[in-house]
Order: C-alpha cells, then structure tokens, then sequence
C-alpha cells in the first residue's frame, strides 16, 4: 500500500501572518516541491480533516479549549507569553491540524494504509492548559491521548527531531509509561524552550521511558547520526505499536531561528530507519507530522526527503 499524505488549504490556513515566522508559504512550497518531484504520483492525497471539540479535550483543558474559541472570535491579544497571537478563524483551523493527523492515525489503524505525513501538524510545545511557541493545540498529545483510548494500546513511541524540544508531549507524559519519547534536538541552553536535559528520563514508574538529546549549536549530521544510534537502541527495548514521528526541518541548516547544521539526509535517514523498526515492530504503522522549520526550501527539501523515505525506504 502507498503512503499517504494530506495537503489543501484548509491546513495551509495554520498561519500567523507573512510577518511571523510561522507564515502562510510553507504548506504550499512543500506541496510544490513534492509535485515538482512527482511523489503525488507515488502516494494517495488526502484533504484535511476537520476535528471535534471532544477530540480536543482529550488532551487540552475545557478552559483553555473555551479561550481559544474566544479569542477565535475578537482574533485579539496572545494565546500565550507572546509567540502565538490569536486571529479571526484559529479555533477552526487549529482544530483542523488536529483532525488531520487524527485522522491519518484512523487511516492506519483501520484500513490497509501503514504510513502517513501531514506537513502542518507536529505542534508539540502546546501544554494542556495554553499555547505554546507557535503551538495553539498540541496534535502530537492528542495523537498519544487518542491511540490509547481509541485503539488501547500500550507502547505508543513519540521521536521527534525538531530542533526545539518537544517539551509539550514531555511533560504531558513524563510520569506515563505506555508513552516512550524520544527527541534529538538543539542543546535548551542556547534555544527555547531551554528544556530537554539528558537527565530528564521520565518520571515515577515512567522513569527510563523518556529519552532526551541535547546537540550543540551547529551539529551537522555526522553528530545526528551518532545521536541516532541511541534512538533506534532505544526503540528496538520497547518494541513499539505504533510510532508517531515529528520531523521538524528547523533543524536543517540555514534556518532562521535555530542553529542546527544538519541536511535533509539525517531526516531521510530517521525517516528510512523509523520505517524498518514499525515493520519490525508496529505493524508498519508510522504517522509523521511536519513540525518546525521557518526556512521556505528547507522545508521543502527535508520534508520530502521525508516522504520519498517513506516510498522507498530500505532496511
């Protein structure tokens, strides 16, 4: 069966404006770029799909749930500290980043579909309770929340290699031990959040279920490769059932707001790993969400080195 992937308008709308750095251009570069390529003619497409308000509350709070469709209204003021402002519109679209990725999980887990990207999704600094760095719903929490209470499953691993730590899912799930997080990223004394030392492995009966790896600025891939070896070790312990993958090409060089010098091959190559582990362990079944990046052609590039791993990858 081919991969899928969602584009359409609907999630190009997850935006903050042409000047935040989260702007309206990067669903629609990487849809270029993937159709430039033909990968079109080598997966099915799918539009985004529209998330429920229970769906939501699987993970986020009622309150903060209920600002978020305030603040929907007026389109005024932060939905927090000041990195994610409100706008006219963005309870529904920030609902549709969650539907979407919820249902690539469904595309999985009920029909014969084994891998799925979405390139708007992977908005892990989201807490329960507020936004977060460019953030409104955390997707990847939900994604956790809903494959345990949809489909009860009890190893459910989170990899993340964004260059910012995925300190949303981590702290959400720090004392959970059906959740198995791993995250390779940009060393929290020279980025925000500024979290994600090695030392944080869990907590309680979670402790040793969480992996974290701080990199120092300007780590290129042979350091991403180094750092690898202990995700897929780390991976191969838990035996995963399902793998959710967030692919932030933040962490490629030449991005504006980090300093990561990594090339799209690293993410290739987790891509082409992470599929050879969910046939070994998951059935197959991976779900990638496209997360960071704020410069255009990386995107671009990484995420389709993304989807081109997860049409021919090799074990």
């Amino acid at each position: 069966m081919k991969p899928f992937v969602y584009l359409g308008k609907e999630l190009a709308a997850y935006n903050f404006g042409e000047s935040h750095p989260f702007g309206p251009a990067r669903h629609d570069r990487f849809a270029e770029q993937f159709r430039q390529l033909q990968l079109d003619l080598k997966v099915d497409i799918f539009n985004p799909a529209q998330g429920t308000d229970e769906q939501l509350l699987l993970f986020h709070t009622k309150e903060y749930v209920d600002l978020v469709k305030a603040s929907s209204v007026t389109g005024e003021g932060f939905l927090d500290c000041g990195d994610t402002p409100a706008f006219q519109g963005v309870f529904e679209v920030a609902r549709t980043v969650v539907g979407t990725t919820l249902a690539g999980i469904d595309l999985i887990m009920l029909h014969d579909y084994k891998k799925g990207f979405t390139p708007i999704g992977g908005l892990h600094h989201a807490r329960r309770n507020s936004a977060a760095g460019f953030c409104v719903f955390n997707d990847c929490g939900i994604a956790i929340e809903y494959l345990k209470e949809k489909y009860s499953l009890q190893r459910i691993a989170y990899v993340d290699i964004d260059a910012h730590h995925g300190d949303g899912v981590y702290y959400s799930f720090s004392d959970d031990p059906k959740v198995f997080f791993a995250d390779i990223h940009e060393d929290g004394r020279y980025l925000y959040p500024g979290t994600g030392r090695a030392s944080e492995i869990g907590e309680g009966e979670a402790s040793g279920t969480k992996l974290n790896i701080p990199m120092p600025m300007n780590s290129k891939d042979d350091a991403f490769m180094l750092a690898w070896e202990k995700v897929e070790l780390f991976l191969e312990k838990i035996e995963p059932e399902f793998i959710l993958f967030q692919c932030g090409a933040d962490s490629v060089n030449g991005d504006p707001i980090t300093h990561m010098q990594y090339s799209s091959a690293a993410h290739a190559h987790a891509a082409n790993r992470l599929c050879c582990l969910a046939d070994k362990f998951s059935q197959g079944r991976i779900m990638a969400m496209g997360g960071g990046g704020y410069n255009l052609e990386n995107i671009a590039d990484t995420w389709c080195a993304v989807v081109s791993a997860f049409i021919d990858y090799e074990c």
